[in-house]
């Protein structure tokens, strides 16, 4: 009779371990669900957690999440978003451009959303975008929100494009540059809408990609042969490196020239395009003249630094303030 009861009580003991995770030792591997079905979580290779459940769980009347709420990755499936534009950024639409085709750099929210190339066509005042992807895990976008594609027309989404190289491409519309745009993404392996902000940057585009009449000249400002000064603006780098402000200037035979002075020792030249400029001075923070063919709009240069164990060029943007501009006396 013993033999039998410690029979029975080691067969509820067992079962109340297997149900229980073994004294809650397994508690945090596996999350109960409604319906009696576990659910296992785990990191994904976007930084999402997937959770996979029986699919019979998702059959019981009452237990299914809203197709909104489901169907839009949630901000902890996300990876951490990186922040795109500056603050004060100016839009540039496609009124201010020439008609033709341009690459141009874009500037995604998202590591997971790599944009490897970006072809930009500007035609009859509209813009489009190609855009080869980095990988071929998205099935379709949306120009907006995931919310807001959940409940759009499938006529609104763009379906990927594949080249013969097997990349995907996306040809989506550009509203204006240097402005943050709303995409959101169809993942393919997750079957959920993530959202996406692009940034599609004026100061990649060349000079000649600009409409003279749109363009802030020192021509176009009417200013004399003479000296001024500038306020001048930059961005890039690690932050810990700046350029004097105000700044000096001089036209000469209607050509604009700036001497752009590092708050460092250590730059050896500067570049704008495929130009190299050469430092103006002996000792002192690095200094460089450069020519400045616009005003107002940012423009990209490159300054080789020797501060490092080996020199290395860093991508900076100069904006000179138009209105800024004073003559000296």
């Amino acid at each position: 009779m013993k033999k039998k009861i410690y029979g029975v009580m080691a067969v509820v003991c067992l079962s109340g371990m297997l149900a229980a995770g073994c004294g809650g030792k397994n508690q945090a591997e596996t999350l109960p669900a409604q319906g009696g079905a576990p659910v296992v979580t785990g990191e994904t290779a976007d930084g999402a957690q997937e959770k996979t459940v029986d699919q019979n769980e998702n059959q019981s009347e009452g237990q299914n999440e809203s197709s909104a709420d489901s169907a839009v990755a949630a901000a902890d499936e996300t990876v951490a978003e990186k922040q795109v534009g500056t603050e004060g950024m100016v839009p540039v639409p496609a009124s201010e451009l020439k008609d033709g085709v341009y690459p141009v750099d874009v500037d995604s929210s998202s590591s997971m959303f790599q944009i490897e190339e970006c072809e930009l066509t500007v035609k009859d005042g509209a813009m489009t975008a190609d855009m080869k992807m980095g990988g071929t895990g998205y099935l379709k976008l949306y120009m907006g929100t995931g919310a807001e594609a959940v409940n759009a027309s499938e006529d609104d989404m763009i379906p990927y494009e594949e080249a013969s190289d097997g990349s995907h491409h996306f040809t989506v519309p550009v509203e204006a540059l240097d402005k943050e745009i709303d995409c959101s993404a169809f993942s393919k392996k997750k079957e959920k809408w993530y959202d996406r902000v692009l940034v599609f940057r004026a100061d990649s585009l060349p000079d000649d990609a600009y409409l003279e009449s749109k363009q802030v000249t020192a021509e176009s400002l009417g200013l004399a042969d003479g000296s001024y000064t500038v306020k001048v603006s930059m961005e890039g780098g690690s932050g810990k490196v700046t350029v004097e402000s105000p700044a000096k200037l001089e036209i000469k035979d209607g050509e604009a020239v700036a001497t752009v002075r590092w708050s460092s020792p250590n730059y050896d030249y500067m570049k704008i395009g495929e130009e190299k400029f050469l430092p103006v001075n002996q000792g002192g923070n690095s200094a460089f003249e450069i020519p400045v063919a616009v005003f107002d709009r940012k423009i990209s240069v490159a300054a080789d630094t020797t501060a490092m164990s080996t020199p290395h060029e860093i991508d900076y943007t100069l904006l000179f303030d138009s209105a800024s501009i004073a003559e000296v006396k």
